[in-house]
């Protein structure tokens, strides 16, 4: 990472010593697998795309380490310069880490640690910043959010039971989450005066600078109510079914420089590119270079639903240009209506074009984009969160697209083939029109708009992502979490197409 002299090096420390007894494990709970990846390797992305993040310790359970390693072999994870195993307590844990990290650092050099969770996989981007920036000005910083319930204070009275003692002001309560931000000369000084006592107990580091460095403030970073830990069975459906309905926003790129440069001489395909934004997106590609075929059924005589089409298609535009880069597929059909008045002619072929195609599109496509470490990028809709009345058919193979995204990316990481997915708003299509008629003018997304967010998508490194392409309320800021941009879609859907 590149940043200015002033600023700090930056080290995350993920604390992934639990044991999963909590949860009735036999294996530690950072393992288990969530959306298809182990909890700790979430978590570890978290810190390999976070731009303030110079290097990620691993502490991890000690007959657990080899493990870890296989985890960030696996996935590439670059910034992780070691896993170490971890102490039998949290701050014995801590202790392993100062003491690592100061010894790669002189007598007179510093510099920031956030100290995080393994099984909080669910951090943005957002707080990660905060903190990074709070240490430019603090030497401690917390991460808290306002507790949403009344915290009560017991005691237990022998055989009776729990009875209540005090009733704290709920206004003033916080709910503590990580990371928790340090300048290393400070955490590892309250860690010496806490070794000194013999009484020291703590379950975080914050309460130990608190505790023994009582001048040095703790600034407290607003965290989300994302941020779950994964302690209960209960967060792990949680958290799973956060991460199967999270999507993220479209990448910024460089402009028309960038465009040209990443797409002169790349072969792409685009199934149903006669109209709409597969033919929006087949124009603007090549347009800076690419070479384009764009399939479809009034231009090509491609029909999705035959395998045999698709593979042709494959064919000739490898026999052309000797590779295939991106692989787009937009084609689909809305049928709205109830399934008990749907004849079977409709039925099939809704699930042709809307499911199988899809799915016989990336197998035919996986062998050439192997080559070229390429990109296939699907179509869903807002539809897929929740099925609805009248959208049985439609909305149902919409979550199938979500689903065969993530299922694909993970299986294909490995041959460096990215898969992703684009969630378009309403969008004025063709499709749509014949659907729904005329709309109010400024109502929906326009083609184009989608289509440019398309090629952004198709050309970054993300994988494995469904993309939100929404229109900008001015009221709200220019970038949203994907998981708050997931619930917007949720609240959202009796509108949506």
């Amino acid at each position: 990472m590149s940043h200015s002299a002033s600023r700090r090096r930056t080290v995350a420390v993920v604390l992934a010593g639990g044991t999963g007894q909590r949860i009735g494990l036999e294996i530690p709970k950072q393992l288990l697998k969530i959306a298809g990846k182990p909890i700790l390797e979430h978590t570890l992305h978290i810190f390999e795309h976070a731009p303030d993040i110079d290097e990620v310790i691993v502490l991890m359970t000690p007959a657990y380490t080899g493990e870890a390693e296989k985890i960030v072999a696996r996935a590439g994870l670059k910034k992780v310069s070691r896993v170490l195993a971890g102490g039998s307590t949290r701050s014995e844990t801590t202790n392993v880490a100062i003491a690592a990290i100061a010894a790669d650092l002189g007598a007179d050099e510093d510099c920031n640690l956030l100290f995080h969770d393994a099984v909080r996989p669910l951090l943005s981007q957002r707080v990660v910043k905060e903190c990074v920036e709070a240490l430019e000005r603090y030497q401690a910083v917390d991460v808290a959010i306002p507790s949403s319930d009344t915290v009560i204070v017991t005691r237990t009275h022998g055989d009776d039971g729990e009875f209540i003692t005090e009733v704290p002001d709920r206004s003033r309560l916080r709910r503590g989450q990580t990371p928790q931000g340090f300048w290393l000369s400070t955490i590892r000084r309250a860690y010496e005066l806490a070794g000194g006592d013999p009484a020291f107990q703590a379950t975080d580091d914050c309460s130990v600078v608190v505790r023994y460095l009582p001048d040095v403030p703790v600034h407290v970073v607003m965290g989300d109510e994302y941020n779950m830990k994964v302690t209960q069975p209960v967060d792990v459906f949680i958290a799973d079914k956060l991460f199967q309905l999270a999507s993220s926003l479209a990448p910024e790129q460089a402009g028309d420089e960038f465009y040209r440069e990443q797409l002169t001489g790349k072969t792409m395909l685009v199934f149903g590119g006669s109209y709409g934004i597969g033919a929006d997106i087949a124009r603007i590609a090549e347009g800076y270079g690419a070479r384009v075929f764009a399939l479809g059924r009034s231009t090509t005589g491609t029909h999705v639903q035959n395998p045999d089409h698709v593979d042709e298609a494959f064919a000739q535009a490898y026999a052309e240009t000797g590779r295939v880069d991106f692989v787009v597929n937009t084609a689909g059909i809305l049928r709205v209506g109830r399934l008990a008045e749907t004849d079977n002619d409709a039925i099939r072929e809704a699930l042709e074009v809307n499911y199988l195609a899809p799915v016989n599109i990336a197998r035919s496509a996986f062998k050439y984009l192997s080559e070229t470490n390429g990109q296939l990028l699907l179509f869903t809709s807002s539809s897929y969160t929740r099925g609805r009345a009248d959208y049985s058919l439609y909305s149902s193979t919409k979550a199938a697209m979500v689903n065969l995204t993530q299922a694909l990316a993970d299986e294909w990481a490995g041959d460096r083939v990215r898969v992703n997915c684009i969630n378009p708003e309403r969008t004025a299509t063709p499709m749509r029109t014949k659907a729904f008629g005329q709309e109010p003018e400024g109502s929906l997304l326009s083609s184009e708009s989608v289509a440019r967010s398309s090629l952004d998508v198709l050309l970054s490194e993300m994988t494995g992502h469904i993309i939100d392409v929404r229109q900008q309320d001015p009221t709200l800021p220019a970038q949203r979490s994907g998981f708050d941009a997931a619930l917007a879609s949720v609240l959202s859907r009796s509108s949506e197409d």
